[in-house]
């Protein structure tokens, strides 16, 4: 398919990890792979060696994923490397993982983006849903919810992308992307599109 947008400096040559310890990282490389997009999956240090341009953390389980990181060893190089400007997208699980804040929990996993967010915040009733909404700088997208968290609190330099009955679902800081909601799981290629632009800037 034709993508929307134009990034130009080697999208042919582009590589992004998947963070591939648990959840939906299989759904995020057929994705990528529809893009024309080279991915390697992350699982232990030493696939760190490998060159990458982007990195993904999928949704699942953000504390079985979040304990994998330290007990394999990934935890301090992934958060040096997100820092010092890696471009990353986090969704749903992956989101929390990278918020500085998580309410009603005093887990911190990475920790990089300046946002406060609420887990399972849908409860039982809405645990899981579709929806259409606007995404900002993309236009309207499917989105498709599971368990889901939602920002509560967004710090001055994150930027709110989309907004489900006024809760945040989607933001970006820098070079790093999170949805609540799952864009793997839908047809659509608009998001994975929007990273990849962040990474060929």
């Amino acid at each position: 398919m034709k993508s929307k947008f134009s990034w130009q400096k080697g999208a042919n040559k582009m590589t992004i990890a998947v963070l591939a310890l648990q959840g939906a990282f299989l759904e995020h490389e057929k994705m990528l792979h529809r893009l024309g997009i080279s991915t390697i999956e992350i699982r232990q240090k030493k696939d760190l060696s490998q060159p990458f341009d982007g990195l993904i953390i999928p949704g699942g389980e953000s504390t079985v994923q979040g304990k994998l990181l330290h007990d394999l060893d990934l935890y301090d190089e992934l958060k040096r490397r997100i820092e010092n400007g890696l471009p990353t997208f986090g969704t749903c699980a992956g989101m929390i993982l990278l918020a500085s804040n998580i309410e009603n929990d005093d887990s911190k996993h990475l920790g990089t983006m300046h946002i406060t967010v609420t887990r399972n915040a849908y409860g039982r009733q809405l645990g899981s849903f579709h929806t259409e909404s606007m995404f900002h700088g993309v236009g309207k997208i499917p989105m498709t919810f599971i368990r889901a968290p939602y920002i509560t609190q967004v710090s001055d330099d994150v930027t709110v992308l989309a907004t489900i009955d006024g809760n945040i679902v989607a933001a970006r800081q820098g070079n790093q992307l999170v949805t609540a909601f799952h864009p793997e799981l839908d047809n659509a290629t608009d998001v994975h599109e929007y990273f990849c632009k962040i990474i060929g800037g």
